[in-house]
């Protein structure tokens, strides 16, 4: 049985952004997942893989100015669709239209668009803002035929949703090896087809063209990649992005006009965003 440790972080002062920017340091660093409560996060590394060091790295490698402590513990490999049910996930009803929930859920309601998510520790189930901003923005969407391709995947709930909705082909991408896996189970629970899911980040993107592209993941890694992504695009593409703050709108939208995209509106909710570009 592999173990893993868990290291409880807390930033002064606390942000979400913070926790945002430390699980990126921390995946590069070999980290495979991540769980936020309101005023600290967890993160998740093979006991094999982990070491003090990294910690230490990663506070040095830190761009802001904030306190950062941690303490850290192993665990035992859990039965994490447990873990949830008890702890965090709870089903998510979006009008008539969607409902997202576990196979441990009874009785959900009846929408057009039914989505099983057995989430373990990847993100992504629709509760965080940036993730619910993206469902119903993909929900008013058409991407009937479309090429899509969904970033930073997670759960691969907007993945599964779009390819729901007609969408074809699918390409979903994560550069966690948790989300990747659940991906591929959330896919095969769903029984969908056509969704390619890939384990990386912005490097695997190559020639090929995608009419929606939607990027849920967080600021600096968006401001690094948008130029990417407007090379997947073609004259009409849209571009949907989130995980980031209002304050951070203008911050986006020039990196994207820099890279030949226009921008068209943007929602909040609770202060997070979701953005809408098209080229």
């Amino acid at each position: 049985m592999n173990n893993y440790i868990e290291v409880n972080i807390k930033f002064t002062p606390s942000e979400e952004i913070y926790a945002d920017i430390m699980a990126s340091i921390l995946g590069e660093k070999g980290f495979e997942s991540f769980t936020y409560t309101e005023d600290e996060m967890k993160a998740y590394v093979l006991e094999s893989v982990f070491s003090e060091a990294l910690l230490e790295e990663a506070k040095a490698e830190f761009p802001m100015e904030v306190g950062i402590s941690y303490n850290y513990q192993t665990v035992e490999t859990k039965n994490w669709n447990e873990e949830w049910e008890k702890n965090y996930f709870q089903p998510i009803v979006i009008g008539d239209q969607c409902v997202i929930h576990s196979s441990f859920h009874q009785d959900t309601p009846k929408a057009k668009y039914d989505i099983l998510i057995d989430p373990k520790m990847s993100f992504g189930t629709g509760h965080h803002e940036t993730t619910s901003l993206m469902l119903a923005a993909l929900i008013d969407a058409d991407v009937t035929g479309k090429s899509f391709l969904d970033m930073g995947c997670g759960t691969a709930v907007l993945a599964i949703l779009a390819r729901m909705k007609g969408a074809s082909p699918v390409v979903a991408i994560d550069i966690d090896e948790w989300a990747y896996e659940n991906s591929l189970e959330n896919i095969r629970l769903n029984q969908v087809s056509d969704i390619t899911v890939k384990l990386g980040g912005a490097e695997l993107l190559g020639a090929e063209k995608y009419e929606v592209i939607l990027a849920n993941i967080n600021r600096n890694i968006l401001l690094q990649d948008i130029q990417h992504y407007a090379a997947c695009m073609t004259d009409g593409s849209q571009l949907y992005m989130s995980g980031f703050y209002v304050e951070d709108i203008p911050m986006i939208k020039e990196e994207a006009e820099k890279n030949g995209l226009t921008f068209i509106t943007h929602w909040e909710k609770n202060r997070w965003v979701a953005v809408q570009f098209v080229k």
